[in-house]
């Protein structure tokens, strides 16, 4: 599926990481949830259940968490997913992470899901290190999808014809676009100077994905939200199309790829 780390550097490109707030309701209706395994084992290495949210969005990923049992306390850049995850119960506070205020709160975990990318990586990781407790876990997960081939390539063929300039009329390795993202997690983390070696974790799962959910979910992506309506209409029925000469469902594959480090006791 495209997805937002195309992009060189996404953090650069904040109006695409305030962008995602437009329609809150189908953003938090589409996207994928995270392996529960995967959440298990970041509750289980953190100290205790003290968790900050960095990209809350919708609280997708803050549900599961407090699923699990953690306290979550979420930051995002945009204030209309801050106020949709309000509504719903969540504490949410609105900030360009790097710059967002802890007013001297610690925690015992920092995540990041689908949004490290939108992070500045050596400057989350140094404000990281500053409200996580000795111990505490920072870890960022993402995950990627990965079409079967026939429906990829007329995928790429759609947008060649509708976007011939995007980076998405170009065939992408998912995995390794992702893998791309950990190593400038890992090396943002290594440069705070504040935490052990960085682990790599990977989750694999399968969705089956309907014509219709696929079609709800495309509009959620980054390199699709500020697309103009007629654009994204062209897109969405070419793809519609493929989907529709491959029997109007698909099965996608992911994999959930967490890098994750834990917080030295130096200051």
């Amino acid at each position: 599926m495209p997805t937002e780390w195309t992009l060189p550097e996404p953090h650069r490109i904040r109006d695409v990481a305030g962008s995602f707030g437009a329609d809150p309701d189908r953003y938090d209706r589409a996207r994928p949830r995270y392996p529960d395994e995967a959440v298990a084992a970041i509750v289980a290495a953190a100290p205790g259940p003290d968790v900050l949210d960095v990209g809350i969005g919708t609280g997708i990923a803050a549900r599961q968490f407090e699923a699990a049992g953690s306290r979550v306390l979420g930051v995002d850049v945009d204030p209309r997913m801050a106020e949709w995850a309000r509504r719903r119960g969540h504490r949410v506070e609105v900030a360009a992470f790097e710059d967002w205020d802890p007013a001297g709160r610690l925690f015992d975990a920092v995540v990041s899901a689908q949004a490290w990318h939108w992070v500045d990586p050596a400057a989350g990781a140094a404000q990281a290190a500053r409200v996580l407790r000795p111990g505490g876990r920072l870890a960022v997960l993402w995950n990627a999808a990965e079409l079967p081939p026939e429906v990829a390539g007329a995928f790429t063929d759609v947008y060649r014809r509708v976007l011939p300039d995007s980076p998405l009329a170009g065939r992408s390795d998912l995995a390794g676009g992702y893998e791309v993202m950990c190593d400038r997690a890992a090396d943002g983390v290594r440069a705070s100077g504040a935490f052990d070696e960085p682990e790599r974790w990977r989750f694999d799962w399968e969705r089956p994905t309907t014509r219709d959910e696929f079609l709800d979910q495309l509009p959620t992506t980054g390199l699709h939200t500020l697309l103009p309506a007629e654009v994204l209409e062209r897109v969405l029925e070419g793809v519609g199309a493929v989907i529709d000469e491959v029997g109007g469902r698909f099965t996608t594959r992911y994999t959930t790829f967490v890098v994750v480090a834990a917080r030295t006791g130096a200051a």
